[in-house]
């Protein structure tokens, strides 16, 4: 049940990110209510944030369009957190899937690896482009703009963490987009009160035709639920060769490409291991430096 998955993850990455920034001394706070999130605020002064990789961060703030994404207002900031430090941030959020996103792909030398761009499918030195822009074409002759996590080269890549699942969409606006019923066979496509669910892989599915890119959907292995709605909606492509340009993979798969001093930055804050690895313990940080 995605709802059991969900809790169960938040909860450990609670658990974590309390232990990870008690250690570090990193300034944070929990958001109120009965499932806390704790969230982080910038050491202005040592340039860092509790909630970046310290490479990866240096890199961010050092390029304009990735430093952009920083600005993101925290939408519950309000109701949900202490008013007396204000100008919480969106990437603040433990809980934060771009976040998790710019902490790989902005960290140097991850899109340098030629083993890494061979198994996403992008050139290397390709640079991340996070809230990229597409467009989907309608059949009034009008597009859609909305924003894809990151492109990277030809790959775009939606990012999820602890999100509930990949949004519904009503009909009328999903059938209205031009190349619907040659890509999917729209009869199985999954519904629930009139709506499309999953619609965001629907959406990117779209693009990727429409643009000729291939699509990748970067989740947690502790998320069964989220894998389960990709073979929903990829059982529903009708075009083989689009089939083979889609593609999904874990965060813990990715992890084995990584450079060590990240892995163990995800082990300690996310519980992301390779596989055939052991997490650290989540109530304790060891050997953070």
């Amino acid at each position: 049940m995605s709802v059991r998955h969900i809790a169960l993850l938040r909860h450990e990455l609670n658990l974590r990110n309390a232990a990870y920034a008690s250690a570090l001394g990193l300034p944070h706070a929990e958001t109120y209510g009965d499932f806390p999130v704790v969230v982080y605020k910038p050491c202005v002064e040592k340039q860092k944030h509790g909630n970046f990789f310290d490479a990866s961060y240096a890199a961010i703030v050092n390029q304009a369009e990735w430093k952009c994404r920083l600005k993101k207002v925290h939408s519950q900031a309000r109701r949900s957190l202490p008013q007396k430090d204000s100008g919480w941030k969106e990437l603040d959020s433990s809980m934060s899937s771009d976040a998790l996103l710019m902490n790989v792909f902005c960290c140097p030398g991850v899109v340098q690896s030629p083993t890494l761009a061979l198994k996403l499918g992008f050139e290397v030195g390709d640079v991340p482009q996070f809230g990229f822009r597409a467009r989907i074409p309608r059949d009034d002759r009008r597009v859609d703009r909305t924003e894809v996590d990151m492109k990277l080269g030809t790959l775009l890549a939606e990012s999820k963490l602890t999100e509930a699942d990949f949004q519904s969409q009503s009909a009328l606006l999903v059938e209205s987009y031009r190349d619907l019923s040659e890509v999917f066979d729209q009869e199985p496509l999954p519904r629930v009160n009139g709506q499309y669910v999953s619609y965001q892989l629907i959406r990117n599915v779209l693009i990727a035709y429409f643009l000729g890119l291939s699509f990748c959907v970067l989740l947690d292995a502790r998320r069964p639920d989220l894998l389960e709605s990709w073979y929903a909606i990829m059982r529903c492509v009708r075009i083989a060769e689009l089939r083979t340009r889609c593609k999904i993979l874990t965060w813990q798969e990715l992890a084995f490409y990584l450079p060590e001093d990240l892995q163990s930055f995800l082990d300690q804050k996310y519980g992301i291991v390779y596989p055939g690895r052991t997490p650290s313990p989540c109530s304790t940080v060891d050997d953070v430096e």
